[in-house]
């Protein structure tokens, strides 16, 4: 395999970590005319970029041959797969259960572009956000265990129904934290229907301006690390679907870079073009 192109191009150990969750090739077809590996950097590329499928670069696979591959992968859930091998993964590295027992969720308002259309996006009083709204729910560490995307115009404690459901069925998790914004009958639907504790982690009522608040840092971190990948800044996917995919594809790309790393996280070098 050649060197590096680019910084979100896959290292060998984290080509390890991946290609094994990946399908494989259908039997009797034309063999591929791309290495998958490939493919992965040309996806973390769009994630990591921002640049539309249309503009990648001319040495990595053909966008329409890479969006293939995404769509398909995702039918097949391969993200989902990715996800939690990795948390797996790093949560062993940790010393911690291969499963969490408890989580914590928060949303996030992002603006969206002209390509969201009218019936997926909403405007978010609060945040004054003409977009959508992503649900995560993360581990006690910020490990990504599962994301919604819906218009911004959804109330935290209506639209968190959709992520802690999906953590209940795939998770042992049983207690979830959360800030302000989910209280009230959300916590009364999630004891009786999901048999699971939501608590309500509230800011210090006397201790005004900034505060690092227990438990709810973690998720605000996660947020930080995804939105971190420029294609996350905002919205610009047309259906929902694929806004949760690739927010999946960043939260895989970070847990392979943590597995692999074998050290503290350090900035990324500057890069000069000639």
């Amino acid at each position: 395999m050649p060197p590096a192109r680019y910084p979100s191009d896959l290292t060998d150990a984290q080509w390890e970590l991946i290609e094994p969750v990946l399908p494989g090739p259908n039997a009797g077809g034309r063999p591929e005319k791309h290495p998958r590996r490939e493919i992965v950097n040309a996806i973390l590329y769009v994630v990591r970029s921002g640049c539309p499928w249309r503009y990648l670069p001319t040495d990595l696979p053909p966008w329409q041959t890479v969006y293939w591959y995404f769509q398909q992968w995702e039918a097949a859930g391969v993200t989902e797969t990715l996800l939690r091998e990795l948390r797996i993964k790093a949560r062993r590295a940790d010393g911690r259960a291969d499963e969490p027992t408890a989580g914590i969720i928060d949303s996030q308002s992002v603006k969206g572009a002209d390509t969201v259309g009218g019936d997926s996006r909403g405007y978010d009083a609060g945040k004054k956000i003409n977009g959508r709204k992503r649900f995560i729910v993360t581990d006690t560490t910020g490990l990504l265990v599962t994301v919604t995307v819906l218009a911004a115009s959804w109330q935290d404690r209506d639209g968190a129904k959709t992520a802690l459901l999906s953590a209940y069925l795939t998770t042992p998790i049983r207690h979830v934290f959360a800030d302000q914004g989910f209280a009230g009958r959300l916590v009364d639907w999630t004891r009786d229907r999901l048999r699971t504790t939501l608590e309500i982690v509230r800011k210090p009522a006397d201790k005004p301006g900034f505060n690092v608040i227990a438990r709810r840092w973690v998720v605000e971190r996660t947020l930080a690390w995804l939105t971190a990948c420029r294609r996350l800044a905002r919205d610009y996917e047309r259906d929902p679907a694929v806004s949760e995919a690739l927010i999946r594809w960043a939260a895989i790309a970070g847990m392979a870079r943590r597995l692999t790393r074998g050290g503290p996280a350090r900035r990324q070098p500057r890069y000069i073009c000639p």
